[in-house]
């Protein structure tokens, strides 16, 4: 059984205050935790005996490493759950601190940069783009939803255990980033995206819901791109979803990376 000591430190996550305080985060569902099990230090994992009972390598190799475990009853599992429908497993993890130069990141790979995205399933869903796409970094200004908030965590899919998310001023990652590095963002007075050389490497900068990219980050970027509607006589939608422009941004990067290795 859960002690309700147990139960209340689990439900106290849900609340940023307190995930920033204990550094722990809660993810639920097979499949998540499953992704997440390598990625991350797992401290308590409560469970249906179906799922331990397929998973006792794993199970074993947890309680090696201290993690508390505990088989427990759908009806225990509903009282602990963050979720609406809980699922068979839920898992309790240490956050862990993104580390490097992200300013050198950006000559050698495609990053994305996120300013002032709100929504945490909008984050969670481009997380899973960026992984989609084979892109390793993501940078977020500091008003950016938490990468931890369990509606994040769950629209990630797992992806969050393959893509490292940096919170920082995306200001001083531009100026000190090398001048010929390349700055996208899109804009609706940009270039067509797909009349527009794109290259490797560089940061792919997504602004807010509401208000798109800031004032300060827009006059950092270097090349503004548009992504056109169809047919562009056609009186349309005002924008696109911000996670739905980033896949299509990031589709298109990557078909070109694809043409230009196989010329």
């Amino acid at each position: 059984m859960i002690s309700k000591n147990k139960i209340k430190l689990i439900r106290s996550l849900e609340q940023k205050k307190f995930r920033k305080e204990q550094q722990l985060f809660v993810a639920e569902g097979h499949k998540l935790v499953d992704d997440l099990l390598p990625a991350f230090d797992c401290t308590f994992l409560a469970a249906l005996k179906e799922w331990l009972d397929t998973r006792r390598e794993v199970v074993e190799t947890l309680a090696r490493k201290g993690c508390e475990i505990q088989e427990v009853s759908a009806e225990e599992l509903q009282k602990t759950s963050l979720q609406k429908n809980p699922q068979d497993v839920l898992a309790v993890f240490h956050q862990r601190q993104a580390e490097g130069a992200p300013e050198h990141i950006l000559k050698d790979q495609l990053c994305l940069g996120l300013d002032g995205v709100q929504d945490p399933g909008n984050l969670g869903t481009i997380i899973r783009i960026a992984d989609w796409f084979g892109i390793e970094h993501i940078f977020c200004s500091p008003d950016t939803a938490d990468l931890y908030n369990p509606k994040t965590v769950q629209a990630t899919m797992g992806a969050m255990a393959r893509v490292c998310v940096h919170y920082l001023s995306l200001t001083d990652l531009l100026r000190a980033a090398e001048t010929d590095t390349p700055v996208y963002g899109t804009f609706l007075d940009g270039n067509d995206m797909y009349g527009t050389e794109l290259s490797s490497n560089g940061l792919i900068v997504m602004g807010n819901e509401g208000n798109g990219i800031s004032r300060d980050i827009a006059s950092l970027i270097n090349r503004k791109l548009y992504i056109p509607n169809y047919p562009l006589e056609r009186n349309t939608s005002e924008s696109l979803n911000v996670a739905v422009a980033t896949a299509i941004v990031c589709a298109e990067f990557r078909r070109r990376d694809t043409i230009g290795r196989q010329e």
